[in-house]
């Protein structure tokens, strides 16, 4: 929106002027010069774009939905133009005309935006499930209906959105026979299920299914820990199940490193830091808390310390909500949380990392050693 702005601006100008200071009347400019400049813009965009690709790699629309919001807009840009000019009023240019005109801009931002979002039609949007390459992932695409058989069978009736029995057997999903690896995530899913209901056989399907993909997210190599698992929407009707237990397991913040903190018992020197090195969550928890602590010293004083996240692979405002502040320990405490928000924008990524900064201790004694 701003680069369609930014580059028709200069020629808008020049034509208001123009019009105005011909008694409005289109003078050498006219609409045919904005038109022209804008459908320049938009191949030469285009041409960038195709011609950066390097040699032998491809590039893919990542977001249809987007492109075909933007290119109903463009088409029927053009269109519209012409109607005005050369069918409704031709050769002149009315005032309604140009105040629907007008009007059509916020609402085409509004469409790009909603599509984006994923709003309002994306329920409808027909979604495909597919066993990942990880093993026993379940990944959620969009694609288009099949004619007759379901994406998820279980052992070999099809499972709509209110199915309510769950089956004993095996789990099957439409994947390529050729593709070995599909097959043992599928025999792998399969597997957990069983063993899930064998444990649990007082457990309804929903609850099941979330177990079941729970421990599958649990057991991978958490660079695939991002993959949608949405598999319960089509059994279900309910949604994403899973995001209320991953919410719940992720606050407890999983540590894959242990901080050697070398706390000595009546140690005179105050130590403030992280309970666990690192913290893992999914981008779907909503929040992550992390635990400060606090020991050695004089535990009757007050410590106080500042901590601000910074950025690293993950950006703040798109990946996780910048937050900083200061942590107060009153006398006798020795434990503090925090939150960080993590924004969820339903894109598929790779793990990414942000740090959280502890800094400026401070106490109201100075006679102890921090």
């Amino acid at each position: 929106t701003l680069m369609a702005l930014g580059s028709s601006a200069p020629e808008i100008l020049l034509s208001v002027i123009e019009v105005c200071g011909h008694n409005f009347q289109a003078g050498d400019l006219g609409p045919s010069t904005i038109v022209g400049s804008a459908a320049f813009n938009m191949f030469i965009i285009i041409a960038l774009c195709v011609y950066v690709v390097p040699d032998g790699e491809t590039r893919r629309i990542k977001h249809l939905r987007v492109f075909f919001v933007t290119a109903a807009w463009s088409i029927f840009a053009y269109t519209w133009l012409y109607m005005i000019l050369s069918v409704f009023s031709p050769g002149i240019v009315e005032v309604w005309e140009s105040l629907l005109t007008f009007f059509f801009f916020p609402i085409c931002v509004v469409f790009a935006w909603v599509a984006d979002r994923r709003l309002l039609f994306y329920k409808y949007v027909y979604k495909r499930y597919r066993a990942g390459k990880q093993r026993g992932m379940i990944i959620e695409t969009e694609g288009d209906r099949p004619s007759s058989k379901a994406d998820i069978e279980m052992d070999g009736k099809a499972l709509n959105s209110h199915t309510e029995n769950f089956l004993d057997g095996s789990l099957v999903l439409e994947v390529d026979e050729k593709d070995q690896d599909d097959e043992e995530a599928k025999r792998d899913m399969a597997r957990i299920l069983k063993e899930l209901k064998q444990k649990h056989p007082e457990k309804e399907m929903e609850q099941l299914i979330e177990l079941a993909n729970y421990q599958v997210l649990s057991q991978q190599q958490k660079s695939r820990a991002f993959y949608r698992i949405q598999a319960t929407r089509l059994m279900t009707g309910a949604g994403n199940i899973l995001k209320r237990h991953a919410a719940d397991q992720a606050r407890k913040a999983v540590s894959m490193h242990e901080v050697n903190t070398d706390i000595i018992e009546n140690d005179p020197v105050s130590k403030i830091y992280f309970e666990q090195a690192t913290y893992q969550c999914l981008e779907n928890c909503g929040t992550v808390a992390l635990t400060i602590i606090r020991r050695g010293g004089d535990l009757t004083n007050t410590v106080f310390v500042d901590f601000r996240t910074e950025d690293g692979t993950a950006n703040a405002g798109s990946d996780y909500e910048f937050t900083e502040g200061m942590v107060v320990f009153k006398p006798g405490e020795t434990q503090k949380e925090i939150r960080v928000g993590i924004i969820d924008d339903d894109i598929f990524e790779e793990d990414e990392n942000f740090l959280v900064h502890l800094s400026n201790v401070r106490v109201n004694a100075e006679t102890t050693e921090v």
